[in-house]
């Protein structure tokens, strides 16, 4: 019975290491937590008519790709302005209809990257699980003055979405109801 020993060091410089990963990702979790508390309240405290913070992804003319601003209701049009420059608009009586979807992105760059790869025992996994934040993508459908069909999508906070889309309704925009498909009842194809 040949047993060699386990140095005491050898053991605390382990349970060190495992004592700061825990550490650490406590404190992304935290941080996590924080971040998506405040864009819900955030969501929630938005006024139908006033101005919100969005994102344009793309689809409204003179506005760049993926530019932040705001996007409001002025009288009969929505208008999207970045940072002061001119509004691109769009009248509200050529909407032709309206989409309201959720999704997700990864938030936190490369601090957050680094911080899933250092936590111990798989722990990123559990890091990316806090590491989305939910939004709301808006797509608007319209005509154009020459009756071009265009669409622009914006996306906005969390909840957002559908108030805004209540508000353009309110104030004339067109929808189509959604289609409800009745069930098909298939056939094999020697029995038609």
């Amino acid at each position: 019975m040949n047993r060699n020993p386990i140095p005491s060091r050898q053991t605390q410089v382990t349970s060190l290491q495992v004592g700061h990963g825990l550490a650490c990702l406590t404190l992304l979790l935290s941080l996590c937590a924080g971040s998506i508390g405040q864009t819900q309240s955030e969501a929630q405290s938005s006024v139908p008519g006033s101005a919100i913070h969005v994102t344009h992804v793309l689809g409204f003319e003179g506005a760049r790709h993926n530019a932040t601003g705001d996007l409001k209701i002025q009288g009969d049009a929505v208008q999207f302005q970045h940072n002061g420059s001119t509004a691109a608009q769009v009248y509200i009586g050529s909407i032709q209809d309206i989409f309201v979807e959720e999704g997700d992105k990864q938030v936190g760059g490369t601090a957050m990257t680094l911080g899933k790869t250092a936590a111990p025992y798989g722990g990123g996994r559990v890091v990316s699980f806090f590491a989305h934040k939910k939004y709301d993508f808006l797509t608007v459908e319209y005509l154009d003055n020459s009756g071009g069909f265009h669409g622009a999508i914006f996306q906005l906070e969390k909840g957002q979405g559908e108030t805004f889309k209540k508000a353009l309704v309110a104030n004339g925009a067109h929808i189509t109801p959604p289609v409800e498909r009745s069930p098909t009842q298939s056939t094999p194809r020697g029995q038609e």
